[in-house]
């Protein structure tokens, strides 16, 4: 397929294009779900073709088809791409520039060491039926999900400028979910994480080392249990997130706002802007001197690893927020331009029929020291919550709401009361500089967020997330 998309490159100037860049993509899933010891669900996908994308008279023009054997087809798209970008014209916008990037042949793929796709079905299925006997057996549970998750996308992009790139990439994931109904209350406990669980670039040797049928009975006899606790009071308190809930409080309060075309206005429909100006680098306290955060599109079983982004820019290492000082951006080569500075790497797409976007690669709270037990052991008065819920924080991410699975009171340095129906609010940068304490590398673990939304049309994002357990001081909880 390279040599198709680099014939696509060329239709593309013949038509006119001053710049080309051609994508194929071939897409496939598999999704499983086991539900009370019955089939909930085997979902295949499989989805090919080759998106065009194009500068004319500095203006974009973007066209795809699924017909990437036909090379008539193709030359049709390459020609339309074109002509959008002269309809384009008519805006009254500034023309687009391209930060330079240096064009490279080259092959990147995912480190796996057992193809999920080629674990048979009967194993898979076997694994889920007895996580869901398991979690059943705890009597007063209502139902006994567990779910696993394969995807691997194939990719060839060429660019006028001469770049010439193949990827493959190879995600797994999977998790078990008990709910349970009484009293006027439905409550719920995931592992390893909410929302289908724990998802990896990895392949199948991920699924092995979950430990899903290890922790089914404690996790059903939680969701029992917190049918019977209290609801969580409301007060102000010293509040300690876990790993799981800490990846949904990176992604929406620091991943989203980084985004340089939210930063910059260009991207407002879905979700709004930002709160951050390009003149916020090196001047803004994001949060305390622990807070150290970094977008690393290297890192080892992230969903936002690859070896280059769908402008064939090189994956890298950013450092976001250091000692709690904002440093940087996520940027593509156009907004860069802008601020007269190269693309660090983050324009991705979903699938071929898509124009690339700005995108989260692994945006991750860095260690600190210490395990979660002597975190806790040391605070005296407070609140540990667990497990994301809900989410909702407003279009320029500044106050946000998020609610939890479970949460303990901390007394003395010890977990005492259990909490049904917990949530946090806070303004971003308050929050984050109430932070006085970051986990060490011991409790740090790179989840996977798979459904982060963006763009009109919608888009959705494969994006990672290294965090530790971190604690925050005088915290609103329990918000009515």
């Amino acid at each position: 397929m390279l040599e198709v998309v680099r014939q696509a490159v060329e239709a593309a100037r013949k038509a006119g294009a001053d710049y080309a860049d051609a994508r194929w993509v071939l897409e496939e899933n598999e999704s499983i779900t086991v539900k009370n010891e019955e089939m909930e669900g085997i979902d295949r996908s499989r989805s090919d073709g080759i998106g065009i994308r194009v500068l004319a008279g500095g203006f974009w023009g973007f066209a795809a088809t699924a017909r990437g054997e036909d090379p008539g087809e193709v030359e049709r798209t390459a020609a339309l791409a074109v002509e959008i970008a002269r309809a384009a014209s008519r805006l009254p916008r500034e023309p687009v520039r391209l930060a330079e990037v240096e064009p490279v042949t080259d092959t990147w793929e995912t480190a796996v060491q057992e193809d999920p796709f080629n674990v048979s079905l009967e194993e898979k299925v076997s694994l889920l039926m007895e996580a869901s006997r398991r979690m059943r057996a705890v009597p007063g549970l209502s139902f006994a999900e567990a779910m696993l998750d394969f995807y691997r996308k194939r990719s060839a992009l060429a660019t006028s400028e001469g770049a010439a790139i193949e990827q493959t990439i190879t995600h797994s994931g999977g998790g078990i979910e008990a709910t349970a109904i009484g009293n006027g209350e439905l409550q719920r406990r995931s592992f390893p994480n909410s929302f289908r669980g724990h998802i990896a670039a990895a392949g199948y040797e991920h699924i092995r080392a979950l430990g899903l049928l290890e922790e089914a009975e404690r996790v059903a006899t939680e969701a029992v249990e917190l049918l019977s606790a209290k609801d969580c009071p409301s007060e102000e308190t010293t509040l300690i997130l876990d790993g799981p809930q800490m990846v949904l409080q990176v992604h929406e309060s620091v991943g989203h706002p980084i985004e340089l075309d939210r930063v910059l206005r260009m991207e407002e429909a879905y979700a709004g802007t930002s709160f951050l100006e390009p003149g916020h680098r090196g001047s803004l306290r994001y949060g305390s001197d622990r807070v150290n955060i970094t977008a690393d599109a290297t890192l080892r079983g992230g969903l936002g690893t690859f070896g280059y982004d769908d402008e064939g820019v090189p994956a890298r290492r950013v450092q976001i927020v250091e000692d709690g000082l904002f440093r940087d951006f996520m940027s593509s080569r156009e907004t860069a331009a802008v601020l007269g500075e190269r693309s660090n790497g983050t324009m991705r797409a979903d699938g071929w029929q898509n124009l690339p976007l700005i995108r989260m690669t692994n945006v991750s709270l860095e260690p600190g020291d210490g395990t979660l037990a002597e975190l806790i052991g040391n605070t005296k008065d407070g609140m540990f919550m667990s497990t994301n819920t809900s989410w909702s924080i407003d279009d320029k991410r500044v106050n946000f709401q998020f609610g939890c699975e479970i949460a303990w009171r901390i007394r003395d340095g010890k977990l005492t009361e259990m909490y049904r129906n917990p949530n946090y609010t806070g303004i971003t940068t308050e929050f984050w500089g109430s932070c006085d304490a970051v986990c060490g590398p011991e409790e740090w673990t790179v989840w996977g967020t798979p459904n982060c939304g963006k763009g009109q049309p919608g888009q959705v994002a494969r994006t990672g997330h290294g965090t530790s357990p971190a604690r925050f001081r005088n915290v609103r909880v329990g918000v009515r």
